[in-house]
C-alpha cells in the first residue's frame, strides 16, 4: 500500500501525525518492539486503526516515518573553527548517534520500509548538514570537499560499518575525514 504524503499541512492532519508519532515513541519506550501493534498505537494516540492504515499503510512504514523525524537534526553543526574540525566533530557525533542502540533501530526501520521515501529524507538531512559545514568553510576562505565526496567517503563507510557490526571509533572517523579533506585541496 502506498504511503500518502501529508494531505493537509497543519490542522487535523498535523495533530494526528503528532499524536501517532508520540504514541509510537512512548510504546517503544514501554515495551518490546515486537509487541507494538497498530491497534495499540491507535488506542494510545486516540485515533482509529484505519486512520493509521490510510496514512501509513502498515506498521513498518509508520515506524520508518517516526524514525525519520527522530533522525532530523535539531541544530546546526557546531563551529569548531575550521572546515576539517567542523566535519570531524559532526562525523564523530553522527557515528556515535547512529551506532547507539536507538540509532541502529532507526536506521533499520527506515531501510525496512517498502518505499525509499524515508531513506531519501534521511540522506537529504545528512546532505544539508554537510552543505552547511561546506558553506561555512568556504565563507572562511577554506577549500572544502564536494558534498557528494563527503557522503561517499565519510558517511557511507560509517553507515556500512554500523549496519554490519563494525562500529567505527573516533580515530577511524577522523581518518575518513582527513582523507576526504586532503584529496579536496
Amino acid at each position: 500500500m502506498a504511503v500518502k504524503e501529508n494531505l493537509r499541512p497543519g490542522g487535523r492532519s498535523a495533530r494526528v501525525q503528532a499524536s501517532v508519532h508520540k504514541a509510537v515513541r512512548e510504546l517503544l519506550a514501554e515495551m518490546n518492539r515486537a509487541e507494538v501493534t497498530i491497534p495499540l498505537i491507535a488506542a494510545k494516540a486516540g485515533v482509529t486503526p484505519s486512520t493509521i492504515y490510510r496514512r501509513w499503510g502498515d506498521l513498518q512504514e509508520l515506524l520508518a516515518d517516526v524514525a525519520v523525524e527522530r533522525l532530523r537534526p535539531d541544530m546546526q553543526p557546531i563551529d569548531a573553527g575550521s572546515g576539517k574540525a567542523d566535519l570531524e566533530a559532526w562525523a564523530d557525533q553522527y557515528a556515535e548517534e547512529m551506532s547507539s542502540g536507538p540509532g541502529r533501530e532507526m536506521i533499520r526501520d527506515v531501510l525496512a520500509a517498502q518505499t525509499g521515501e524515508n531513506a531519501c529524507k534521511c540522506a537529504e538531512y545528512t546532505r544539508q548538514q554537510i552543505a552547511f559545514i561546506a558553506d561555512r568553510a568556504r565563507a572562511r576562505g577554506e577549500i572544502f570537499p564536494d558534498v557528494d565526496a563527503v557522503m561517499d567517503q565519510v558517511v557511507a563507510p560509517i553507515i556500512y560499518r554500523i549496519l554490519f557490526g563494525d562500529v567505527p571509533d573516533s580515530a577511524r572517523v577522523r581518518d575518513l575525514v582527513a582523507r576526504v579533506v586532503n584529496t579536496s585541496g
